[in-house]
């Protein structure tokens, strides 16, 4: 049987979104940014096995603590690529007086590395407000004045 999709061989294309699609919103990045920045609390509050813990102690604890550093690496990751495509992606017309786009992008994308590096709360919140930043400035664009009420819930304590 002809299949013309072998024959053709028509590669997957994945991106956000080189058509361009004209939607952004910087969410994704914030929440990402704020995932991060749960795994570092959660990671500097995970108590480690006494010296006496049994071995299903300790595993338990290092199978945590990987899930943790995971999920940080992973959040980091897409925290810099969501960033990357807005920055790349996004038009930036009518840019708000004062703005440093690239100098904001380039000091978000530093962070978001630094946080995957390290477990350092303050790099953590200071990426939070980097993104905050770079999503008022997104959102001035389209004559809306930024805001996410919901950040504190969906952080959580």
């Amino acid at each position: 049987m002809f299949n013309p999709f072998v024959w053709l061989r028509i590669p997957t294309a994945e991106a956000h979104c080189d058509i361009p699609c004209g939607i952004y919103d910087p969410i994704a990045a914030k929440i990402a940014a704020q995932t991060v920045q749960k795994m570092v609390l959660r990671i500097q509050s995970l108590e480690p096995p006494g010296a006496d813990a049994d071995a299903e102690a300790r595993h338990a604890y290092a199978n945590t603590m990987s899930r943790y550093a995971t999920v940080k690496e992973e959040h980091g990751e897409i925290c810099k690529r969501e960033l990357s495509i807005l920055w790349a992606d996004y038009a930036w017309p009518n840019m708000p007086a004062g703005f440093d786009l690239h100098g904001s992008f380039n000091q978000a994308l530093k962070l978001a590395g630094r946080c995957k590096q390290t477990v350092d709360m303050a790099a953590c919140e200071e990426l939070v407000s980097a993104v905050d930043n770079i999503a008022t400035a997104f959102w001035a664009t389209k004559n809306v004045t930024y805001s996410d009420p919901n950040a504190a819930a969906r952080y959580g304590t």
